[in-house]
């Protein structure tokens, strides 16, 4: 067999995310449309009859209208997230995976009522079960539980979405996939947790692994070995090594020859490196400026916390700070325009977003012309605007932003009765 391009009923649709579940497949547009063929037993095609498909066709009903902005598939079941954080299911419903109160099959989208009035940011599927989590962090799951893969405690089934992992900190990614039955998830912090499955034994609650990437919790216990999303190679041979180099040389008295000093403490670097890394550095350490023939430099425009940050990531292409060292740190990658920090800073500030903290990240967004995360910010605010609007943040708001904010706000209907 091989690859055949697909192209009947979906013309010139460039296609932006693919789901597969056991034998039926759903694929997303750039307009946010849906479309899906393959078996369709239990109408986890979601064409309102149980026929199967043979050809991509468009799933309308419940979802017309509406941008889909994530799909993902159980064995015979799928789900769809809205970009205004609804989830709508559709398909086999025997154990409860579609979250709707009952066991019954569904042959057209409905939507998740259990999560009503919660902002759903992601969503996956293991083989018979789901998973979503919300906006603020906060994971829910629901359907199959025989394994323990609810992470409930318990092996009891349950056909409405229920917060689990409480006691454990703020969620910034989840995982599962149709091959088992195997949850994950990942903290702010980076910790990886994993329930369920897991080689034979039945793990009912949320166990810390020594894991740094939800991948590695399927590659390890599933049985055969999966992966729960498409995967990138762009290693190559010595990588590593290098690598590991790198970051071993970072600010290391030994082998540097530049000391770079804020707030009275030192930070050892490299004047190659951070003229390979950074452009800024290559305009300063030039032959007719005075830098270059200095061995110490004093920064008194950034804090040390964020300037170490800033020079470890040159060294590491990696970034870990908290959200509010974050902003400034984003400040500093907007003045030596370093897009890919940027990006990073916007993640880090996207994964730590709260009730407290949201108008006084929706500010930074705007100051440093992050247009991504003031759009994510601000959707962010409206979503939870009672909440939002009673802070200290918001209260302190320039007036510039607030009037900005609040009209911007208007025009969406967030003052709607």
């Amino acid at each position: 067999m091989a690859p055949c391009l697909i192209s009947n009923n979906l013309g010139g649709c460039l296609i932006t995310h693919v789901a597969c579940g056991s034998h039926h497949t759903l694929v997303l547009t750039n307009k946010g449309e849906v479309y899906a063929w393959g078996y369709n037993n239990c109408g986890q095609v979601g064409s309102g009859a149980t026929a199967n498909i043979n050809a991509p066709r468009k799933v309308s009903s419940l979802l017309s209208g509406k941008k889909i902005t994530a799909l993902a598939c159980g064995q015979t079941s799928s789900l769809a997230l809205v970009d205004n954080g609804e989830v709508y299911g559709w398909g086999y419903n025997g154990n409860g995976q579609l979250g709707l109160g009952n066991n019954v099959n569904q042959p057209s989208p409905c939507r998740v009522s259990s999560l009503t009035g919660i902002v759903i940011s992601q969503i996956v599927c293991g083989y018979a079960h789901s998973m979503a989590l919300s906006d603020e962090g906060i994971l829910y799951s629901w359907g199959a539980n025989s394994y323990g893969q609810l992470g409930t405690g318990n092996k009891a089934n349950l056909v409405t979405a229920t917060r689990v992992g409480t006691d454990i900190g703020r969620f910034v990614e989840i995982a599962a996939t149709h091959y088992s039955h195997i949850s994950a998830a990942m903290l702010q912090s980076g910790a990886v947790y994993m329930w369920g499955q897991c080689r034979g034994q039945s793990v009912t609650t949320p166990i810390l692994t020594k894991f740094t990437c939800l991948d590695d919790v399927f590659a390890c216990f599933s049985s055969p070995a999966v992966t729960w999303r498409s995967l990138k190679f762009e290693t190559f041979v010595g990588r590593r090594a290098l690598e590991d180099s790198l970051k071993n040389s970072f600010d290391n008295q030994e082998a540097s020859d530049l000391k770079i000093v804020l707030d009275g403490k030192s930070i050892h670097v490299h004047k190659a490196i951070l003229k390979i890394r950074c452009e800024h550095f290559r305009s300063m350490f030039q032959s007719h400026w005075d830098e270059d023939a200095k061995d110490v430099i004093e920064i008194t425009q950034y804090a040390y916390p964020v300037y170490h940050a800033f020079l470890e990531y040159l060294y590491t292409d990696t970034v870990s700070v908290d959200p509010e060292d974050a902003i400034g740190l984003l400040d500093l990658a907007n003045s030596y325009c370093e897009t890919h920090l940027k990006r990073l800073c916007e993640l880090i500030i996207k994964q730590g977003i709260n009730i407290e903290n949201t108008a006084t990240l929706m500010a930074a967004a705007i100051k440093y012309e992050a247009q991504e995360l003031e759009d994510f910010c601000f959707k962010f605010a409206v979503n939870h605007m009672t909440a939002v609007v009673q802070t200290d943040a918001f209260h302190n708001l320039d007036e510039v932003y607030l009037k900005e904010f609040l009209n911007k706000a208007a025009q969406w209907g967030a003052f709607k009765y």
